[in-house]
């Protein structure tokens, strides 16, 4: 899919959607067609592999120059539904400044760029190109902080679970999270290498303004890793905990269910001792009187003090 945009000056700043490729436009990209990819690249005078580059699910962060085409590829968060549980995600994003437009191209749509297209963003224009993509990176930088924190307060949420828990299912969720928080420690390290390298790049800090939304843009990503790893490092700790827990409860269940087999043997073992065919038990030739009576007395007696010693020891 491609959408065409190009921003109107003005006190209010709107994006108008146009119909083809005019100077100063932006190019939104989502899971192009391979026709689309040889459409844009033909009327823009950009290299199909720059286009292609961000369609590639494993591409890592990185810059790559050609002419005067500069392509930026960076990871962005996503979420995604799976098990009837979010999980959190990394896709390429690919930038691309030209000398007259920017084209961004990505596997999904974004939410990022959707803030941009949906008028949530205020003061950003599609002909300042360099400033454009800065504010991009740095909503890049602020989605990693809002899934972050996301997953913190799921966390939270799956640890209250934890006291009455004895399934895997906890730990499954637990390790979900702490997968997530891998591969955006792996994307942001990428991104602030990528970003390092842009500081030496003259055309993104044309205006002193441009160098501010840079240093905002590093700023937060390097926040974003200090979240990454703090959450990380508790997550592995709450995992260790969850499984000790988990482990703890499956304990107590063991140890009651053995004190409740004690106790239920007790009967067995009188009715094994008067059901034996021998001589010279207690009323065993007596045709009628108190024994059946006296054996469940003892056996009730035997079941009372077992408990009662059980429940000392905190086996109940």
């Amino acid at each position: 899919m491609i959408c065409i945009y190009r921003s109107i000056s003005g006190s209010n700043p709107a994006l108008q959607k146009l119909d083809s490729i005019e100077p100063g436009c932006w190019i939104n990209m989502v899971s192009p067609s391979e026709q689309e990819i040889l459409l844009v690249s033909k009327k823009s005078d950009v290299p199909v592999e720059f286009l292609k580059a961000a369609l590639d699910e494993e591409e890592t962060s990185r810059i790559d120059i050609e002419d005067n085409n500069i392509l930026f590829i960076v990871d962005i968060p996503f979420t995604e539904m799976e098990e009837n549980s979010l999980t959190y995600d990394t896709y390429p994003l690919g930038i691309i400044h030209t000398e007259k437009i920017v084209i961004t191209i990505c596997l999904k749509s974004s939410k990022i760029l959707n803030d941009f297209i949906d008028g949530n963003i205020r003061s950003f224009y599609t002909f300042k190109r360099s400033r454009f993509i800065l504010q991009m990176l740095y909503r890049v930088s602020s989605y990693f902080l809002v899934s972050l924190r996301q997953i913190d307060k799921k966390s939270v949420m799956i640890q209250k679970k934890l006291h009455k828990s004895m399934s895997n299912k906890v730990l499954m969720q637990l390790l979900s999270l702490q997968n997530s928080l891998v591969y955006f420690s792996t994307s942001l390290k990428a991104n602030e290498i990528t970003l390092e390298k842009m500081v030496k790049l003259d055309i993104m800090q044309k205006y002193e303004e441009d160098k501010d939304v840079l240093e905002d843009v590093i700023i937060e990503n390097k926040q974003a890793i200090e979240m990454t790893s703090i959450y990380s490092n508790i997550l592995t700790v709450t995992m260790d905990a969850c499984a000790n827990v988990i482990s703890n409860n499956l304990n107590l269940v063991m140890k009651l269910l053995a004190s409740v087999t004690i106790v239920m043997s007790i009967p067995d073992i009188f009715s094994g001792i008067f059901g034996m065919n021998v001589t010279g038990l207690p009323w065993s030739s007596a045709p009628s009187g108190p024994g059946f009576t006296v054996v469940m007395a003892s056996i009730g007696v035997s079941i009372l003090i077992a408990t009662i010693f059980l429940n000392r020891k905190n086996m109940f």
